[in-house]
């Protein structure tokens, strides 16, 4: 591809990949929110605002399908869209064109976004699409700075207020390599010095013979506290322990799931275990855990039959939480320990059985359960967990049982039922069941525009120009 070309068309190739970047991205956005218009003008959209999963989540679901993203993610793109469309459109013009990068879009959307007079909004966005094309280069902080200028100059009271420090505290924890994960966040002072004197505290309840370093025992502290223990186990080895006898602490009230492989624990393989969410653990650290964890098998699809009742089993609920490990709707990764089981044809119709069960987080649930029938959603369920789902539009996507992955036993074919199809019909009254939002979208939206502006207008009249 590269061949024999100068300096100056590889410096070519670069520009011109880049603008086409530019252009396939703002493609994208645009798109999803003209699809987005065009399924909120229908008339279900209105009598839908007050639903939990309104028509504005049934976009999204569709769009993260197609384009293979979350949920939010998707619904984040088709505002951007919108908000080009409806807000900024002379800059959504300059943005298809290829001249200015994705950043100042998300950037621009965001600081405008109190400018509730038209004629305002008009006059900013004329503004934007004059000089946005100059500002590729600068950083996020300049954006923010050339841009607040221009709504300054014309509506003081929808520049966008710095957050207050202590409104940003967080926890977050994230997967590593080799069976670790990383913990950050910001918390209040108080409590971080709080927190480090425990873990100390925790960390000096072992014996001096004890192998690990300090780093190491504040580290394996976490876990003990988080178990609700008094002390951290000892790992000297010796019956003579002086801190054993304060060891036997009951456990927290709380379980975490790992899938492992049963000669792991045994020692006769050296298959790493998975802890959803996080990855694979070594096996060493799997035959430590199962020396205080408690073991269950899990039962096989294939031993499992058609259960004579709605809820599932124990043994069958635990097999399908194995086996899928998220929800199973197109782009979606919401966690196992959060996700209904779902029968894909309606019970009694289809039955409690491991080929016609599945895991659907709360949103997808009331999506597929209200969002069916003619013009919704449809899925169909193979005997080896793999569904395959039809769209609004006609467009469908398989999604295969996460388990399996890393276990393929999970996903033998289960014995194969011969299910009658889905109802095409909606059930009568359906609506009067889903869950009701105490707000629509566009309330809780002019809302918060509402007390940000009056935040502003609050902080002028207490310090009136100049300050």
């Amino acid at each position: 591809m590269f061949e024999g070309r100068t300096d100056a068309d590889l410096l070519e190739m670069m520009r011109r990949g880049q603008r086409n970047e530019r252009v396939a991205i703002a493609e994208r956005l645009l798109a999803a929110g003209r699809l987005c218009q065009q399924r909120m003008q229908s008339v279900e959209a209105a009598e839908r605002a007050q639903w939990c999963v309104d028509n504005w989540e049934a976009v999204a679901a569709e769009v993260a399908a197609e384009l293979g993203i979350s949920q939010g993610r998707a619904s984040s793109q088709m505002s951007y869209g919108v908000q080009l469309i409806e807000r900024l459109p002379k800059l959504g013009a300059l943005f298809a064109s290829g001249a200015i990068e994705y950043r100042i879009v998300i950037t621009a959307v965001f600081r405008t976004g109190l400018i509730t007079d038209a004629d305002i909004l008009d006059a900013v966005d004329t503004r934007l699409a004059e000089q946005a094309a100059g500002w590729n280069t600068c950083s996020e902080e300049k954006l923010k700075e050339r841009i607040d200028w221009f709504v300054r100059e014309r509506d003081p009271n929808a520049v966008r207020a710095a957050r207050r420090a202590d409104d940003d505290r967080h926890i977050e924890t994230t997967p590593a390599a080799d069976g670790m994960a990383e913990i950050y966040g910001r918390v209040r002072a108080s409590d971080a010095a709080a927190f480090d004197q425990r873990l100390n505290q925790l960390a000096a309840t072992v014996c001096r013979d004890d192998s690990r370093t300090t780093r190491q025992r504040r580290s394996d502290a976490l876990g003990a506290w988080a178990n609700g223990d008094s002390t951290m186990f000892c790992d000297c080895g010796s019956d003579d322990c002086p801190t054993r006898s304060g060891n036997d602490t009951a456990p927290g009230q709380f379980v975490i799931h790992l899938l492992a492989d049963a000669k792991t624990i045994t020692g006769e393989a050296s298959t790493p275990a998975l802890l959803p969410g996080y990855g694979g653990i070594p096996a060493e650290t799997v035959r430590t855990l199962a020396k205080r964890a408690k073991l269950r098998p899990v039962v096989g699809g294939k031993e499992l039959s058609a259960e004579p009742r709605y809820r599932p089993s124990t043994a069958l609920a635990e097999f399908i939480r194995c086996r899928d490990l998220t929800c199973r709707f197109p782009g979606c990764d919401r966690p196992a320990s959060v996700a209904d089981i779902d029968h894909t044809v309606p019970y009694p119709l289809g039955p409690t059985h491991p080929s016609n069960l599945k895991l659907l987080c709360r949103l997808h649930h009331l999506l597929k359960t209200f969002y069916a029938g003619p013009g919704g959603w449809t899925d169909r369920q193979l005997h080896d967990g793999t569904v395959i789902w039809t769209s609004p539009s006609g467009r469908t996507y398989t999604t295969k049982p996460g388990g399996a992955l890393f276990f393929p036993q999970l996903s033998s074919p289960t014995p194969e039922l011969k299910l009658p199809e889905a109802p095409t019909q909606n059930q009568p009254r359906r609506g009067v069941m889903m869950p009701a939002r105490r707000r629509t979208r566009a309330q809780d939206r002019a809302d918060r525009i509402r007390w940000e502006r009056g935040l502003n207008e609050a902080r002028a009249t207490a310090h009136p120009p100049p300050f």
